[in-house]
């Protein structure tokens, strides 16, 4: 994966027989949970934020790469998702600064685990340890990937493809093609994949869904240049993904990790949120001042109520 090239580099058959996070201990069900939460915070910390499509990818296929050369034991998913998207920022020319990205990374995880919903103070410790990991996180992936961060992605060639099959007149087929492309960026199909052969699967998953019939003698997939068998492969990961029931809290940092083979994580959440909200109704009630908001923070907030109510709190 190191090797320097203008096409996304792929995993070797090595590294998707075992990755490193395995070889430390950690289930292949969990990783894939790990990787699905992480992208669900990057694609919501993004979507606040409003940045383009092409920068949340980005990041979600940076994200991947990245713990296929390294373990969840030694980076832990809060700075790598962190890292990824700063990163991911700067490569597409869309830069954030740190303090939006952080301001609504901590909220997008409090709303997923019914915390207050209080923006971070942007002087005390906790952004401070937010901002470190970021930044030491964005360098590490920089390291592990070689400093490749070449992302080729499917969206332009998914309505080229569309319009040489005369689908994109479609009532249903090219957003549920769509849709699809955005969902498996919480797998590891686009490091496993072309972005060729990825549209041509997703095209047949969603041709197959809507009751369209495509050329089979010869097959259509043969005028793009890519294998049926792997068609197939990305078709099924695809439909694989709706099947599967994604937990909700996942470890964010080494501790929470430990927690979490212990079968502890849930419980320790739980006695966080109800200490947080004891704090905040004393907070309300006593003499003790909130937190302000600062200016960025009530935008951010007011954004997230508008833009992902239904999102942020769901995979």
């Amino acid at each position: 994966m190191s090797r320097l090239s203008l096409r996304n580099p792929l995993l070797t058959p090595e590294q998707i027989a075992q990755s490193p996070s395995q070889l430390q201990g950690i289930t292949r069900d969990l990783e894939s949970n790990l990787r699905a939460y992480g992208c669900h915070l990057i694609e919501a910390t993004g979507t606040v934020l409003q940045v383009p499509q092409v920068v949340m990818a980005s990041a979600q296929i940076l994200f991947q790469r990245f713990y296929y050369l390294a373990s969840f034991q030694d980076f832990p998913l809060r700075g790598t998702v962190l890292g990824a998207l700063f990163l991911a920022c700067k490569v597409e020319e869309n830069p954030q600064t740190i303090r939006n990205i952080i301001n609504v990374y901590d909220i997008v995880v409090k709303r997923d685990r019914g915390f207050p919903e209080i923006v971070t103070d942007g002087y005390d410790a906790e952004y401070y340890d937010l901002k470190n990991e970021m930044v030491i996180s964005e360098l590490q992936i920089l390291r592990k990937l070689g400093f490749n961060v070449q992302v080729e992605l499917p969206y332009g060639l998914l309505a080229n493809y569309l319009q040489s099959l005369e689908l994109t007149e479609h009532a249903t087929l090219p957003q549920l093609a769509w849709n699809y492309l955005n969902d498996l960026l919480r797998t590891p199909v686009y490091v496993c994949f072309q972005p060729e052969t990825i549209t041509c699967g997703v095209i047949y998953l969603a041709a197959y869904k809507s009751g369209i019939r495509l050329p089979e003698s010869p097959p259509w997939w043969i005028i793009f240049d890519v294998n049926g068998d792997d068609v197939v492969q990305v078709a099924k990961a695809t439909e694989s993904l709706y099947l599967r029931q994604w937990p909700k809290i996942m470890p964010l940092d080494s501790s929470e990790l430990s927690m979490h083979l212990e079968g502890m994580l849930e419980s320790h959440v739980d006695s966080e949120r109800k200490k947080r909200w004891e704090d905040a109704d004393e907070n309300k009630e006593g003499s003790a001042k909130q937190p302000e908001f600062s200016a960025t923070g009530i935008e951010i907030k007011n954004t997230i109520e508008i833009q992902i109510q239904n999102k942020a709190g769901a995979l």
